[in-house]
């Protein structure tokens, strides 16, 4: 047997004046994502700590969290969801951000 071709992975560039940079009024989004490890008592924990939400939003948000995989639980600049993130993989979530569409 003859060892198997792989094509390299498609990248897309920006071109100047394109892309995550170029509005400012646009928010980034923080998403936590439904994972295996941690009870959903633990995730409305830390989303009442970090963000200061009321017990009955933390439940809701992770009940989306539980039910659809995934909720949005931040929003703002690209350096506030940064460390929006960065906190919630602190706490052991699992999170990610995206510009808003």
């Amino acid at each position: 047997m003859g060892a198997a071709t792989v094509a390299p992975a498609e990248v897309e560039l920006e071109r100047p004046g394109e892309g995550a940079g170029t509005d400012p009024d646009v928010p980034w989004v923080v998403i936590v994502w439904n994972d295996p490890v941690n009870l959903m008592s633990y995730v409305t924990l830390v989303l009442r700590r970090l963000f200061g939400y009321s017990r009955a939003k933390a439940t809701r948000l992770m009940l989306q969290v539980h039910n659809e995989g995934r909720a949005v639980v931040s929003t703002g600049t690209r350096e506030k969801a940064e460390h929006d993130v960065a906190r919630l993989h602190a706490h052991g979530l699992w999170a990610t951000m995206r510009r808003d569409s």
